[in-house]
């Protein structure tokens, strides 16, 4: 069952016509959807009804619920929000974030934000932190990431980039790829991107053999994952979570109106912050500073 419903004055609730339905976890992760509501609530000018769900849990009621609150649109958080408001009435109009990857084909009746990094953001970022970089590398699995690297080509061809994407769809093959690779990269020229990859960025056998290699031979290792920043990779991207919240509940508002037609499918994060390493920075040489761009997390911390 849902946990009881956060304070939502009724008249607030009719006038937003918006809920918004996200896992009742402990932190990190709480806080994270937290900052998100209060995004979605800064964009709505009025509290929503929220509705805590317990892993696992299916209430069967809720449709019944939005129902008698006016909602008419609701924002899914994570996966379990989304698997919920999946079983919703037809006529709630869903948006769904908070998740990595869905299958395509479970995107088709709403929009569902992705937290993967918008890898045109991602490459701009690069040019201005290395403006002579002239190839990126990815090692990818389709199953995962098939949709992101159709993006990634859009967006390498407008930095003036090339995207070398290669496939994996297991472990071994991953590292293999990387092993063939790592020896052909010119520092000057080549990166390495690490997407959010469960299959080809493996913790403990692929990430420290990229990172030992890189800091060996000078070439530069960006992510989509934060966490790498603190490992040694030179920069990622990671999500603003009240913008994300903003956007989302934009994107609700507007599923309402019927004059407007609605984006369907997953989506790139576009409301992202940036991360860098200056020790890895300083030891390949690149000057942060001269790029100009506002850096919102700096690791190591001092």
């Amino acid at each position: 069952m849902y946990a009881s419903l956060a304070v939502a004055a009724e008249d607030d609730v009719s006038r937003s016509g918006l809920a918004v339905v996200y896992p009742d976890i402990g932190e990190p992760y709480r806080s994270v959807f937290a900052s998100i509501i209060e995004g979605i609530e800064d964009r709505a000018r009025s509290k929503v009804a929220t509705f805590p769900i317990a892993m696992g849990a299916s209430p069967p009621a809720l449709s019944d619920e939005l129902r008698h609150r006016n909602v008419r649109a609701v924002i899914a958080l994570g996966r379990s929000g989304l698997k919920v408001a999946s079983t919703l009435d037809r006529h709630i109009n869903v948006v769904a974030g908070g998740v990595l990857s869905v299958p395509e084909s479970d995107t088709q009746g709403m929009m569902v934000q992705s937290l993967a990094p918008d890898p045109a953001l991602l490459f701009a970022r690069l040019k201005s932190f290395m403006p002579g970089a002239k190839r990126v590398v990815v090692v990818y699995d389709p199953r995962q990431n098939d949709w992101l690297i159709r993006l990634a080509r859009d967006g390498a061809k407008a930095q003036g980039l090339e995207l070398l994407a290669l496939e994996a769809d297991d472990l071994k093959v991953a590292v293999r790829r990387y092993q063939e690779v790592l020896g052909t990269l010119n520092p000057k020229r080549d990166v390495l991107w690490l997407p959010q990859d469960s299959t080809t960025v493996d913790e403990s056998a692929v990430l420290p053999l990229i990172l030992r290699e890189s800091w060996n031979q000078g070439f530069v290792v960006f992510s989509s994952n934060v966490m790498h920043v603190r490992r040694g990779v030179l920069f990622a991207l990671y999500p603003d979570n009240a913008e994300i919240g903003r956007y989302l509940a934009g994107a609700a508002l507007a599923s309402m109106s019927a004059s407007s037609p609605q984006p369907r499918g997953i989506h790139a994060l576009k409301q992202v912050l940036t991360a860098v390493n200056t020790r890895t920075a300083e030891h390949l040489g690149i000057d942060l500073r001269a790029s100009q761009q506002r850096i919102h997390l700096v690791l190591p911390e001092q």
